[in-house]
């Protein structure tokens, strides 16, 4: 028997509050189940691009019929094996076709955005290095919005490397963020400044903790001195929240954490 949140926070915020579908070590449809009480939106983890590993018909249509029932919204996270940004254009062409895929499989349950990540190898840069990813990137969205996709609809998640890399490309596309406050802390970056830029076209803050360089533990890892900084944020955003963690362990110490702090 699976542990269980301790009270509802749907609606405890100005935004939407929601976590992963993986906190307890099973499918996608008993975390929901377990979840879907608790919480005003769930970000489906489909980080697996293999057909075999994304969500059937029969389990799209469950994930609905729960949404209805609890008051409850998606986001979705793609795959995280695929790469709009590869050097070889066959491999980007297959990762559109692969987010296309789940775009049209998931359109059902409106996710509120589509988070992606655009792959970036620095240690390899040399001369042209950054012109040429970044023309792969540009390529490679091109490709994704040519297929009828939205672009607002696809959010782009802070990684390990400056996020000014990208402000072109996103401006260009009108794509939406994905601020991941524990990428940023974790790689040294300033989270308030990068917020102070994007909150407009922000859908997503993925909030998790940090520790000795590890991210996706809980919250209460964080000094003072970082949660000050963001409830800052926090009490300047209506978007969605995602408590970005995999397990019941961080997720309850995370809701705990977070309530105490934003009281």
């Amino acid at each position: 028997m699976y542990p269980f949140i301790s009270k509802s926070y749907k609606h405890a915020y100005p935004f939407k509050i929601g976590t992963t579908s993986y906190i307890y070590p099973d499918h996608i449809i008993p975390n929901v189940k377990m979840l879907a009480p608790y919480f005003d939106e769930i970000e489906l983890l489909l980080f697996e691009s293999r057909f075999d590993s994304l969500p059937t018909m029969q389990q799209i249509t469950e994930l609905a019929l729960l949404a209805e029932q609890y008051d409850l919204s998606y986001n979705v996270h793609l795959p995280i094996d695929i790469s709009l940004t590869d050097s070889n254009p066959l491999a980007r062409s297959k990762s559109v076709n692969v987010i296309k895929r789940i775009c049209d499989l998931t359109y059902v349950l409106t996710p509120s955005t589509y988070t992606l990540h655009l792959p970036c190898d620095e240690t390899s840069f040399d001369g042209d290095g950054l012109k040429i990813w970044h023309d792969f990137a540009a390529d490679g969205i091109e490709k994704l919005i040519a297929t009828g996709i939205k672009s607002q609809a696809i959010s782009i998640e802070t990684l390990a490397y400056p996020f000014e890399w990208l402000e072109e490309i996103i401006k260009a596309f009108k794509l939406s963020v994905c601020i991941d406050i524990g990428h940023l802390l974790v790689n040294g970056f300033d989270v308030k400044k990068v917020f102070d830029k994007h909150s407009s076209i922000t859908s997503i803050i993925h909030l998790h903790g940090v520790e000795n360089k590890k991210d996706h533990v809980t919250l209460n890892r964080l000094s003072l001195e970082q949660m000050d900084q963001i409830i800052g944020i926090l009490k300047r955003y209506y978007g969605v929240v995602s408590l970005e963690v995999f397990s019941f362990d961080n997720l309850n110490s995370s809701l705990t954490f977070l309530e105490k702090y934003w009281e």
